[in-house]
Order: structure tokens, then C-alpha cells, then sequence
């Protein structure tokens, strides 16, 4: 991704604008996409759970929803613990790129008009 442009620098187009909002989304659901994954391959394999209930679980976390089964194993406790940490964090992490250019671009053209 390139750099954000600096308050001297003029607006960005809507459609330079657009294109921008595409990077960030696709990057940011490339981030939750690979998140939900590694959730779902550690539901199946930690909490010995099928795929389906496994991906249930992963994307009912990711979403802060809380968790759908009841983990029987050490194993599977721990990394629902440890999955749901880190889901806090990511979920915030997608929100954070889906509305960086949003505030950028408002806090930008905020300051045009004041210099104007």
C-alpha cells in the first residue's frame, strides 16, 4: 500500500479515493479470512471438533459473539483462551484498516479548509 498523502498535499479524487477503500478492504478481510482459518484448524485439531463446528466456533470468537461449544480438553482450552485474545486484537485490527482512509481522508480535508 502507498503512503497516505500529507496535509499539503491536495485531496485525493472519489475515485483515487475508492480505489484506496478497495486496498485497505481487501487487506483487511484477507486479514480476518486468515484468522477465521487458523481458528477453525485449531478448533478441529485442539478440540477435536468437526470442521463445521470448528469454523462455527472460530468465526462466533472472531466476532466477539462468545463461544458455541463446550471445550472438553485441556488442549482445546487453552487455545480457546489464547484464540480469543488474539480474536480482541485482530477484530480490532480489521476495523482499524476498514476506517484508517475514512478518518484520513476527513482529518485531511479538515485541515484544507482551515488553511483555506
Amino acid at each position: 500500500m502507498k503512503k497516505l498523502e500529507r496535509k499539503s498535499q491536495p485531496l485525493l479524487t472519489r475515485r483515487q479515493f475508492a480505489r484506496r477503500m478497495a486496498q485497505y478492504a481487501f487487506f483487511a478481510i484477507g486479514f480476518l479470512c486468515v484468522s477465521l482459518v487458523v481458528g477453525t484448524v485449531g478448533y478441529a485439531h485442539f478440540a477435536n471438533l468437526p470442521t463445521v463446528d470448528a469454523f462455527l466456533n472460530a468465526s462466533m470468537i472472531l466476532t466477539g459473539m462468545g463461544p458455541v461449544d463446550k471445550m472438553e480438553t485441556t488442549a482445546g482450552k487453552l487455545f480457546a483462551g489464547i484464540y480469543a485474545i488474539y480474536s480482541g486484537v485482530a477484530f480490532l485490527t480489521f476495523c482499524g484498516f476498514l476506517f484508517a482512509p475514512v478518518f484520513h481522508r476527513f482529518m485531511h480535508k479538515f485541515h484544507l479548509e482551515l488553511e483555506d
